[in-house]
C-alpha cells in the first residue's frame, strides 16, 4: 500500500534531512580539502589562517545550503508547504 508523503510519520522526514546533512558534511570536507590540496599543488604560499579560513568558509556555506535545501524537502514532504494559503484571501 502506498501512503502520500505528506502522510509518513514525521521522523522519516527527519531522517531523510539526517542522512542529507551527513552527505553534505562528507562532501564539504572532501570539497575544501580538495581546494587547499590544488592550491598547495599550484604552488600558492598560504599560511595556516588562510587554510583555516578558506576552508572553514567552503564548509560552512555548502552546510548552511544544505541545511536550508534540507528544511525545504522537509517542509514540503510533511505536508506545511500544503496548508499555507488554504486560509481564505483578505479583501483589499
Amino acid at each position: 500500500m502506498n501512503v502520500p508523503q505528506h502522510q509518513r510519520s514525521t521522523g522519516t522526514h527527519w531522517q531523510q534531512f539526517r542522512r542529507l546533512m551527513l552527505l553534505m558534511t562528507v562532501v564539504a570536507f572532501g570539497t575544501a580539502g580538495f581546494a587547499v590540496w590544488q592550491m598547495h599543488a599550484d604552488g600558492v604560499p598560504f599560511h595556516l589562517h588562510f587554510v583555516i579560513a578558506m576552508g572553514g568558509g567552503i564548509i560552512v556555506a555548502l552546510l548552511l545550503a544544505g541545511a536550508l535545501m534540507g528544511l525545504a524537502f522537509v517542509s514540503n514532504r510533511s505536508g506545511h508547504d500544503e496548508t499555507v494559503g488554504t486560509g481564505e484571501a483578505a479583501d483589499d
